[in-house]
């Protein structure tokens, strides 16, 4: 049984430790950019590799739906995983560190939003991005772990989960893009509210 469920449980304690010292401010000053971005009807831009494309994936899906209201104009997002065609010529005629930053430079507009994940924080491919985005104007937003990462140092709001297990990391990032929309969603009601 490879020791029963103590290994189990052990991740789970080590999740919950995480959980419970989150960088919660700047998880808000997160949410304060996307409710911006929906009064001023800026465009959000996600991206990341491996389990982090797929919360990227997850993330602009989750902004997207869950925070719209009838009426009214939408949160527009967008994850540079969605289009695999695109992301494939651009990584074989380019290079693979080039994959976001080109989609970037096709985008991106000042007052935008780019939120980068990256486990690690060290994702050359993700760091040639967030160069680019704040070149264009763009407030930057980098999701990281471990110590942050050289990403932590770039993006102009960085939120970095004290953790050294990457799934533990990729589960709180997952955790945090779900409290971010649903804080979003809870800002555009109270919004609606205030203007009937």
């Amino acid at each position: 049984m490879h020791g029963g469920t103590h290994f189990l449980r052990l991740y789970a304690a080590e999740l919950q430790e995480s959980l419970a010292n989150l960088p919660w401010n700047a998880i808000n000053d997160v949410v304060h950019a996307l409710v911006t971005a929906w009064k001023e009807q800026r465009r959000v831009y996600v991206m990341g590799n491996g389990g982090s494309a797929a919360t990227a994936l997850h993330m602009a899906a989750d902004l997207s739906k869950n925070t719209a209201v009838a009426e009214l104009p939408r949160l527009r997002v967008v994850s540079f995983n969605d289009d695999m065609a695109l992301f494939s010529a651009l990584a074989n005629d380019t290079t693979y560190a080039e994959v976001f930053r080109e989609q970037v430079v096709t985008y991106v507009e000042a007052g935008d939003v780019v939120i980068a994940i990256s486990a690690s924080g060290n994702s050359p491919n993700v760091l040639n991005a967030v160069t680019a985005a704040r070149e264009l104007g763009a407030t930057t937003i980098g999701l990281s772990g471990y110590y942050g990462g050289k990403l932590a140092n770039m993006v102009h709001i960085p939120v970095v989960v004290n953790n050294h297990s990457i799934e533990q990391v990729e589960d709180l990032h997952m955790m945090i893009e779900h409290m971010v929309t649903a804080s979003v969603r809870q800002a555009v009601h109270q919004a609606v509210k205030r203007a009937a």
